[in-house]
């Protein structure tokens, strides 16, 4: 027999947006039920173990105020329970990985206990119920409104009905959006479409989307003779002697230390470790390390760690969007197998400097991914279905190139005047599943139109997570975390009020004067609408 649950918001997918969305309905009072497939709430930030993207103003300007709070959480989670260092200690933008993709390479356990502590009154107040290992299963529609989502525990298999005046989707991949037979696009839009530079020439391509991948985090026992390697993985032999067929070609196999750089395209030599550099930038080490020896005293130093989300483990061999379940388990299987592959190549056959070949020291940490296998409770995620939006951010709005911006030129993207918060990334997309290469190109800070977060016919579903008004070149720089996270929240907040004020998310947009006290609303939480000054590409 079904149980019932009625609640104000349902939000479906408890990642990055999904929390930040659940944190943004719940300041206003509204009762909030929150889903996760699996049994960590934060998604990119934990239980796909990417330590964050992030744009180089971060510390000062150019996120919400909710997402600085987790900044900050993560920090006084390593002074309050870490035995650092007084001058690590004292660093009040403390780098706890000192990772160079981000300025805040963290443990992913950590990442969740800030998240955890940010709903934890909320939560204790029942304004939030976080249901987790849940799945959406089905809708209930009622033209133009959706009425209920059936949730199914992947634990027991007991579904619950649940009823809702506005449903979020914040979903990885999207899946909310068939379940109520929302208009969406998935992968490639034509030139013809989206008048962009860089998207494709021909007809749209639906399955083309960016590979995903299965991270994970790898320590370095550096003692004499020491001797890690796993157990040869299955599909061990095909991957390693894996060549894709990637359009401009890769200059070898995967499994490599050669690869082209991501904006150039020219071969780079890399190598693992930062005292095998001939030239700074080649350890990929230190790219998104997430435990740093120097943060400690000698005598308590643990062994480094850092996160593999390399190219080497990027898989664009199938896609998980509209396609049969078969041929998802299979992606998902062999993303795995990638993965470990990776880990074993690095191991036993992975050319070093000195001649020799492999670093047996290397080993999992499953116990900071919460897995018994060592990779990450959930794949990396880079592109989801879209919703066909009352309005889409095109490469147009937002490429520098596009938009006549050059190198080093100050500039912005277009100054939407119904933003909803800020973002800042490179319009980074990595190899697809059509075997197109890396798309990696400058883009200026930018705005969320609230147009991106409007379906064009439901009136009751948001998007919350990747899925809002983007193309597949667009998403390259909407898709990062505190982007997400902004995304989240504001579609969260603008639930509650539509709520309050006994409006439609339409008709805010519509009316100037509504949509200036949702933006004042958003203000006054904490999301930032504007740059606050030019800043240089």
């Amino acid at each position: 027999m079904k149980q019932e649950l009625d609640t104000d918001i349902l939000i479906v997918g408890g990642g990055t947006g999904g929390c930040a969305a659940a944190m943004g309905a719940a300041s206003l009072g509204r009762r909030v039920v929150m889903t996760e497939e699996t049994d960590w709430i934060g998604g990119q930030l934990t239980a796909q173990a990417v330590p964050p993207d992030e744009h180089r103003w971060i510390e000062s300007h150019g996120c919400t105020r909710r997402y600085r709070r987790y900044r900050d959480l993560v920090r006084e989670y390593y002074r309050q329970h870490y035995p650092l260092t007084p001058h690590a200690r004292a660093n009040p933008t403390l780098n706890p990985g000192l990772g160079g993709v981000s300025r805040l390479c963290h443990e992913f356990r950590v990442g969740l206990a800030a998240i955890e502590q940010q709903l934890a009154y909320a939560r204790a107040r029942g304004t939030v119920e976080v249901r987790l290992k849940t799945r959406a299963v089905g809708a209930e529609v009622d033209g133009d409104w959706v009425r209920a989502v059936r949730l199914r525990s992947l634990e027991t298999g007991a579904e619950t009905v649940v009823t809702a005046r506005y449903v979020l989707d914040a979903t990885e991949l999207g899946d909310l959006l068939p379940l109520v037979g929302a208009e969406y696009v998935s992968g490639a839009e034509s030139q013809a479409e989206t008048g962009e530079p860089h998207a494709v020439e021909g007809p749209a391509q639906p399955e083309n989307v960016q590979g995903i991948a299965w991270c994970f985090p790898m320590a370095y026992d550096p003692a004499p003779g020491a001797d890690h390697v796993i157990e040869k993985p299955a599909q061990y032999e095909r991957w390693r002697d894996y060549h894709p067929q990637t359009r401009p070609p890769l200059p070898g196999r995967l499994l490599d230390w050669t690869h082209p750089h991501h904006i150039t395209r020219r071969p780079r030599r890399r190598v693992l470790f930062p005292h095998e550099e001939e030239a700074p930038g080649q350890a990929l080490w230190l790219y998104r390390r997430i435990i740093c020896r120097d943060h400690y005293p000698a005598e308590l130093a643990p062994h480094e760690v850092t996160l593999v989300n390399w190219p080497q483990n990027d898989y664009f061999e199938g896609t998980l969007i509209d396609c049969p379940k078969d041929e998802a388990r299979r992606s998902l299987q062999e993303a795995r197998q990638l993965s470990l592959s990776l880990l074993y190549w690095l191991q036993t056959d992975a050319p070093r400097p000195d001649g020799g070949t492999g670093y047996p020291g290397l080993y999992l940490r499953p116990d900071l991914v919460g897995t018994e296998d060592g990779l990450a409770k959930y794949p990396y995620i880079r592109e989801s279905r879209r919703i066909r939006a009352a309005f889409t951010v095109t490469e147009n709005h937002v490429g520098a190139a596009a938009r006549g911006i050059g190198r080093g030129q100050p500039g912005e993207g277009e100054p939407f005047p119904d933003s909803v918060g800020l973002g800042c990334y490179r319009i980074d997309l990595h190899p697809s599943t059509a075997h197109d290469n890396y798309i990696d190109i400058d883009s200026l800070p930018f705005r969320i139109p609230l147009g991106a977060l409007l379906p064009v016919r439901l009136r009751n579903l948001l998007p919350a997570c990747k899925n809002l008004g983007v193309t597949h070149i667009t998403n390259g720089c909407y898709r990062l975390h505190p982007v997400e996270w902004n995304i989240g929240e504001a579609a969260g907040l603008l639930a509650g009020h539509c709520l309050q004020q006994g409006l439609e998310p339409h008709q805010v947009r519509e009316d100037p004067a509504r949509l200036k006290d949702f933006q004042a609303l958003c203000v006054a939480q904490g999301l930032e609408l504007e740059w606050p000054q030019t800043h240089a590409v």
